[in-house]
């Protein structure tokens, strides 16, 4: 049963008349017993005003209340003192003393440091302190629909205490204590140290968020904590180390601490994190790139902490397909974790790379977001988990929808490697193909066609029909190296002309027009610059990746995992298989000599999931000539999962 308690911290509280969340402090003599103290009015759940099967917009936006308060998290980075978390908050004003409301929350380490959505928009302040702007939309568009928004700084970040953790342990349990004190159960304080609760909260509380802020939506929703009854995790993190590590292969080195130190800039009251940003530098393991203690603490699908089996929560689950930021892996073991516990979810890919669908999709995705709120917090029966589950964008504006992800109708194709660089069905490999590794290699100039002794591409012949590749790839390598340390990229091509999404800027260009979605105040208005897809036909594109470690010199038998994709290949292209060793801009240098390479092909495979006729190929030969470059964007290793 949810229950409310007042918290009190060595003194008094005295409850406030009904709805006003403000409680003021008493002073105590320490002979004093204290008083009892009266609970709580619990005030109905507010109704929701429909339009046309929606939440309608009834409230005002520009009258809401706006408020601040810090709750009492644990003491999270070890200094004796327990943390403060910054929440900033707004409800609508009408219902105050009257109903109780769902949250929409979004917690966040970029709020003062880095900025949030396309246009990098920050927290502001009036000159009372009081916040006169949240970034993003969510608080024009839901709040005059009758819910609360409320943005939290994590631990270490904003005008929180405490110190970063990258995804672990302090991270989480920051944002958790704020979900607890909406709940009825913790304490919180404002600015000027009166004990405040949530009693305008309903305790129903669904977040949301883009890359690490969605990343904390999965790893609260991992807790199992009460109250939280969805999460809308975009672009999120799932495993941490599936982040920062591909096959024991770091994409570079200190990145958790390099990431930490980012987003505690323009902290209100700079806390000395020295001490926990070594320990994260002794402790991340990038000297084997194993996946350690470390590692398991920030692992939400089966950690040490936190797992899928503690989900609660429905998930409204988005990421782009060409996502070189936070890979697809990211989204896909998390997909199929949830799917085993039995938890309602819905799946939302684009063909774009690290974007928002609200910078994508605005129209459908308002529209999809409004009624999962209606449905996950409302209790509006909307039929929206009664249509098909999974959207998936396989090409240019092109969308198909089903029950499944993978698709039910995609099967494992074995295609095997040859000598004469083809890629094969049926017909076994044999002998060995080598190459010398390069240390300065990029993958703009490993894919084109014609002689490269620094790397193997293995062609298919053409497809006479579509097919539709959907899920995770994979390639067999029987491979033998003499580096005490070696290390294998593979990639899967498609090569053909066609109009495609484009991977420079993430596929995404931001146009001079603008829309709103919400209502607006002269300090925080809803509309948001335009943006559309770069949209070119191009000859090649990369559809997935992958890296290994090659520890020791000797024959490695290694089967390297692809990036899963949902893409439709056309006919009259074909596909290709890229091995190199070093593989400079994706991941970091583990053999920086020009080491030999070989790979015995009897034992070597393609593992494709695909939809169509595969026997639609012909047999392998050279790409045609008229191929001569990519269109390729090469991501920076550090950029920030933002």
């Amino acid at each position: 049963m949810r229950t409310r308690l007042i918290a009190l911290l060595g003194s008094l509280a005295v409850v406030a008349p009904a709805a006003l969340v403000s409680i003021p402090v008493a002073s105590a003599t320490p002979a004093a017993q204290p008083a009892p103290v009266a609970a709580p009015v619990m005030l109905p759940a507010s109704v929701p005003t429909l339009e046309d099967g929606l939440s309608a917009r009834v409230y005002d936006y520009g009258d809401a209340i706006r408020e601040s308060v810090w709750v009492t998290a644990p003491d999270l980075d070890g200094d004796g003192v327990a943390d403060q978390i910054a929440v900033d908050i707004i409800r609508p004003a009408e219902l105050a003393g009257t109903a109780q409301v769902p949250v929409i929350m979004d917690a966040s380490p970029y709020y003062l440091c880095c900025g949030r959505g396309n246009e990098a928009e920050l927290k502001e302040y009036d000159e009372d302190g009081v916040i006169s702007k949240f970034p993003l939309y969510y608080d024009n568009y839901f709040v005059p629909r009758g819910y609360a928004f409320v943005a939290v700084d994590m631990a270490g970040t904003g005008r929180s205490t405490g110190c970063t953790d990258q995804g672990g342990v302090s991270d989480i349990e920051s944002v958790r204590a704020v979900i607890d004190w909406l709940n009825g159960d913790g304490t919180a304080t404002t600015a000027s140290g009166e004990v405040v609760n949530a009693t305008w909260s309903n305790g129903r509380t669904g977040m949301i968020g883009k890359s690490y802020d969605g990343t904390l939506a999965n790893g609260v929703a991992a807790t199992g904590v009460e109250g939280l009854e969805t999460i809308v995790p975009i672009a999120a993190i799932s495993s941490w180390y599936d982040y920062n590590r591909y096959q024991d292969v770091p994409k570079s080195y200190n990145y958790p601490s390099g990431l930490s130190r980012t987003v505690a800039r323009n902290r209100t009251e700079p806390v000395d994190c020295s001490e926990r940003l070594a320990w994260m530098n002794d402790n991340d393991g990038d000297e084997t790139g194993q996946y350690t203690d470390f590692w398991a603490e920030r692992d939400y699908r089966d950690g040490s902490h936190y797992d899928a089996s503690q989900v609660t929560a429905s998930a409204l689950i988005m990421h782009g397909l060409q996502d070189t930021n936070v890979k697809t892996r990211n989204f896909s073991t998390w997909w199929d974790v949830l799917g085993e516990q039995g938890v309602d979810r819905k799946l939302f890919l684009t063909r774009l790379g690290h974007v928002d669908p609200f910078d994508s999709e605005r129209e459908v995705w308002v529209e999809t977001l409004h009624r999962w709120f209606d449905h996950e917090l409302m209790d509006i029966d909307n039929g929206i988990l009664d249509e098909p589950i999974v959207s998936v964008e396989t090409g240019p504006d092109e969308w198909q929808h089903s029950d499944q992800w993978p698709i039910v109708s995609a099967r494992t194709q074995r295609l095997n490697l040859h000598g004469d660089g083809t890629l094969e069905l049926g017909r076994k490999g044999n002998g060995t193909s080598s190459f010398v590794n390069s240390p300065t290699l990029r993958e703009a100039q490993a894919v084109l066609p014609g002689d490269n002794d620094n790397r193997l591409l293995f062609t298919s012949g053409t497809l006479r029909h579509p097919v539709r590749l959907s899920g995770t790839a994979s390639v067999e390598l029987d491979i033998t190296h003499t580096a005490e340390t070696g290390q294998v990229g593979v990639a899967l091509v498609d090569y053909g002309e066609a109009e495609r999404v484009l991977t420079t800027g993430d596929g995404a260009i931001t146009l001079g027009t603008e829309s709103c979605w919400g209502a607006s105040t002269p300090e925080d208005d809803a509309c948001y610059r335009d943006v559309g897809k770069r949209v070119d036909s191009t000859d090649l594109q990369v559809l997935a990746r992958g890296w290994a470690r090659l520890d020791g010199a000797g024959q490695h038998s290694v089967t390297v995992e692809l990036a899963p994709n949902d893409v439709t290949v056309e006919a009259g292209h074909q596909l290709g298989v890229l091995v190199v060793g070093a593989n400079r801009g994706w991941v970091v240098t583990l053999d920086g000599d020009a080491t030999p390479y070989e790979v015995d092909l009897r034992n070597s495979h393609l593992n494709l999931p695909v939809s169509g006729p595969m026997a639609g190929f012909g047999r392998g030969q050279v790409i045609a000539p008229e191929i001569t470059e990519g269109t390729l964007a090469v991501p920076d290793a550090h950029q920030l999962p933002r």
